[in-house]
């Protein structure tokens, strides 16, 4: 099968209810809990944007409509900007969005795993391959990690995976992979769903980037559920792995899990040090603080 380089969908699995941030979850979905002045989910769909994507699909649950808010137009507050003269506020809420882009929302029927997340998305994504973005794990990197990626695909023509070394004694929380060699871009042998670390293939995580062939719609609808009665992309993947290749690439960058409170306030911190505006003053605060 031949894969064109562009990449025109991006996947976003926004479905979960974040029960690790409650209760200020409850009513607002996590992928919309702030880093300094932008939601979760916006760095995720800039990022996409970045790397080529136009089309945005996410597969939504219940308590999700603030995002698909977040995206569409505000017609009374762009013009109470405009009658104020907030032109700045105003250029800043119209590029939330580009023009060139679109979105697509589809509910995900029940909490049946992220394979069966990504195997929603296969009426809009068609047969091309896809990007697939996990909000929770905000990376910060020079190159987005999805364009560093689309460069391993250029190469490769084959589903790439975003992996990062962690601590041996984590494996048990993360997919972990196996791969032949050492390059930064490498053929995965195997892939297991959080394994032991005593019988961890290595420790090598996956972490949250996905650049798939839509041969894998194929493989998650065959699989049938997983671990904890879900579908796994992780087993869709070990089952497309029969099939074509899938390649492990080690993505640049500092990952902050924001999927638990530890690391969205460690995100946070970095974000508000790096802000144009506030990062001046933020470092005074802290040191301030540190002082006490």
């Amino acid at each position: 099968m031949r894969i064109r380089t562009h990449i025109e969908t991006a996947v976003f699995p926004v479905a979960g209810r974040g029960t690790r941030f409650l209760p200020v979850t409850k009513a607002s979905p996590k992928e919309m809990l702030p880093i300094v002045d932008k939601p979760l989910i916006q760095y995720a769909v800039e990022e996409a944007l970045e790397a080529g994507a136009r089309r945005l699909v996410f597969i939504t649950g219940t308590s999700k409509r603030a995002i698909e808010d977040h995206f569409d137009n505000d017609q009374e507050l762009e013009n109470l900007l405009k009658n104020q003269g907030k032109s700045a506020l105003l250029r800043q809420l119209r590029s939330v969005l580009p023009s060139y882009a679109s979105c697509i929302y589809i509910r995900q029927s029940a909490p049946l795993g992220l394979g069966h997340a990504v195997l929603c998305a296969r009426p809009a994504v068609g047969n091309e391959p896809f990007f697939v973005h996990l909000a929770d794990d905000l990376i910060a990197s020079e190159t987005p990690v999805l364009s560093q990626m689309v460069s391993a695909f250029e190469s490769k023509r084959a589903s790439i995976i975003g992996c990062e070394l962690i601590p041996h004694k984590d494996t048990n929380k993360y997919g972990i992979v196996g791969v032949e060699g050492k390059g930064i871009t490498a053929r995965i042998r195997c892939i297991v769903e959080k394994p032991k670390p005593s019988v961890a293939p290595s420790n090598l995580a996956v972490v949250g980037r996905y650049l798939l062939s839509p041969l894998i719609f194929k493989h998650l609808a065959k699989i049938g559920a997983g671990a904890a009665g879900e579908i796994q992309l992780t087993d869709g993947i070990a089952s497309l792995m029969n099939e074509e290749a899938v390649y492990a690439h080690r993505f640049t960058g500092t990952r902050y899990d924001c999927g638990n409170k530890l690391g969205y306030l460690q995100a946070t911190v970095a974000y508000a040090l790096a802000h144009p505006e506030l990062g001046k003053d933020f470092r005074a605060h802290l040191k301030k603080l540190i002082k006490k």
